[in-house]
């Protein structure tokens, strides 16, 4: 079982239940999914870069990437309809938690200025969005790919029904929220 899994079922989701009041389990948050997202605008012309994009999102999540195509043709920004604009990728399961615990505990101590996740991140829903200005703060990436970087956006989809449920859920996990 993964360390962050086992933390969620020993201590966080008794702590929510009493918190909350829960009668039924089922009722207890739980984090769903992790959606990461790279859009590509600025390279969408250079094949090797967009290919680098690609390989480096995918040995940080270790699963294949989803091409995003665009819905419609923008002139401004030379962009037509289908082209791929952007890659993504939905972690759930055993490698969902193992990411998760990759990023609070290694990649977000070690990115620049990092001085805790603020709740205004958090939608009205519960689920937290989290955009990383350098994808070099992974400890998967060599040091040889270091003048492709790229930035990327982390969605962390939650069963809360409110803010609060998700902030409480998260900080339990171990999420490094500010205090308010």
């Amino acid at each position: 079982m993964a360390r962050l899994l086992e933390k969620y079922v020993k201590t966080v989701k008794p702590a929510l239940q009493k918190e909350f009041g829960f009668k039924n389990i089922m009722q207890i948050p739980r984090i769903e999914k992790v959606v990461i997202n790279v859009g590509i605008g600025k390279i969408i012309k250079d094949d090797k870069a967009v290919d680098k994009v690609r390989k480096d999102l995918a040995l940080l999540s270790g699963q294949k990437t989803i091409a995003r195509k665009a819905k419609k043709s923008i002139a401004g920004f030379k962009i037509r309809e289908g082209m791929e604009v952007g890659y993504m990728v939905t972690l759930r399961g055993k490698r969902m938690y193992d990411f998760i615990d990759r990023l609070i505990s290694i990649a977000l101590p070690r990115s620049k200025d990092f001085r805790g996740i603020d709740a205004g991140n958090f939608d009205e829903r519960g689920n937290l969005n989290i955009g990383i200005k350098e994808h070099n703060i992974f400890p998967e990436i060599s040091y040889e790919s270091l003048k492709d970087i790229f930035s990327l956006q982390i969605t962390v989809v939650t069963k809360a029904q409110s803010r609060e449920q998700a902030i409480a859920l998260l900080r339990g996990v171990g999420f490094p929220l500010q205090k308010s």
